[in-house]
């Protein structure tokens, strides 16, 4: 057996988060992907975001989103480097890039500009608003798209202030998709022998997410605003209660899981209570909902509800990062990987969350900025001054 992406090569001109997280799934399934990164500035600006490192140039944020990497030292402005990733491109699958909309274009990145080296080259860009239109040249990050695309509006308490997730969700998401684009343009590529441009940016993702509530508003013109303890819109119980120790999430989203809570913690006539016995008549009466279910679930705590429930009742705790890392079924699920880090010994990355039964998937850390000129640059062949500088520097 093999992983599914054995013997593909990505070159990614890429930085930050949603490029680099992209590319990583990629790499993580068996692809070659090649970092490129100008020498001239430290590489890309992930190696430096702290606060924690594990040497200089080398933060455990880079260390997040670049397991199983190659890194190749170019600068794009460059004619002579260019001119190596123009030998590079030629033996490349797809030239993955995560640049400000209108940045592909100036540096030559296109389809249309680097198909007469590799007609079956798969271009794939990751930009902030997009190749085209009014924004292609702004600069964008993921907290901008929460709140333009309405996220900070449904997040957080009524009455409260806007607030954005906790994590980076966009990012995430859209360099998922850029993922899926690239390996969905691969496929055609390898079918016609013809590449192409597809393109994701972050704007489009954040906007594709809103989903069914944008459906509501299109369609119905409803406004879709925030609930108390983060509540579903429409389905109850579904939201948090309060328990003796702190808080859990239930989430009684199907009809039939709202018997089995009620008769679990001793209240089986709320099955049939007319306040209660569907969805339309519980998101009548939440709020009276809520307080009935806070009496009952705060006599114990949220460890005893849990077992209690024994995956009859679809519910999670309220944990913090350190609970949810420490969690056992964490571990069982190998969802932790270790690889083996030059200066740090064994250091730990959250694992792919895509599994290939009967294969390891790599767990090689992050590299070094420029470890790999020798081996991918040196075998491209070229005789130029640069060229041999390079390969010979490390």
């Amino acid at each position: 057996m093999s992983l599914p992406l054995e013997g593909v090569r990505i070159v990614a001109v890429e930085q930050y988060g949603a490029g680099p997280f992209g590319t990583q799934h990629l790499a993580d399934l068996g692809a070659e992907v090649i970092k490129i990164e100008n020498p001239n500035d430290g590489g890309e600006v992930g190696r430096q975001v702290g606060p924690y490192f594990f040497e200089e140039g080398d933060s455990h944020f880079y260390q997040s989103f670049n397991r199983n990497k190659k890194s190749v030292t170019l600068d794009l402005k460059n004619p002579a480097d260019k001119a190596q990733l123009i030998e590079l491109i030629k033996t490349a699958d797809a030239l993955y890039d995560n640049l400000r909309g209108d940045l592909p274009e100036k540096l030559g990145l296109t389809y249309e500009q680097l198909k007469e080296h590799n007609p079956a080259l798969v271009c794939a860009h990751l930009s902030a608003y997009g190749r085209e239109g009014a924004r292609k040249a702004w600069p964008g990050y993921d907290y901008l798209m929460q709140a333009e695309a309405g996220y900070c509006s449904l997040t957080g308490e009524p009455g409260g202030p806007p607030a954005r997730f906790g994590l980076s969700i966009i990012d995430m998401m859209t360099g998922t998709t850029a993922a899926l684009a690239l390996v969905s343009a691969l496929v055609g590529a390898r079918a016609t022998g013809q590449g192409r441009d597809v393109d994701v940016c972050l704007f489009d993702v954040a906007m594709h997410n809103v989903n069914y509530l944008g459906t509501w508003y299109l369609n119905e013109g409803a406004m879709t605003t925030r609930t108390p303890r983060s509540g579903h819109p429409s389905l109850t119980p579904s939201q948090l209660y309060k328990t003796q120790d702190g808080w859990m999430f239930i989430m009684c989203n199907k009809e039939k899981f709202w018997a089995v809570l009620a008769n679990l913690i001793g209240k089986p006539e709320w099955a049939t209570d007319p306040r209660y016995c569907n969805f339309k008549a519980r998101l009548t009466n939440r709020d009276e909902l809520t307080e009935d279910l806070d009496a009952v679930l705060t006599t114990q705590p949220t460890a005893y509800w849990l077992e209690h429930f024994g995956g009859q009742v679809p519910a999670a705790p309220v944990n913090d990062i350190g609970q949810a890392l420490d969690n056992p079924f964490v571990q069982q699920q190998g969802l932790i990987v270790e690889g083996d880090h030059p200066v740090r010994g064994k250091i730990k990355t959250l694992a792919c969350p895509i599994r290939c039964p009967g294969e390891q998937l790599p767990t090689n850390p992050a590299p070094r900025l420029g470890a790999h000129n020798q081996s991918i640059l040196g075998a491209l062949g070229h005789n130029s001054e640069g060229a041999r500088k390079r390969a010979g520097a490390l």
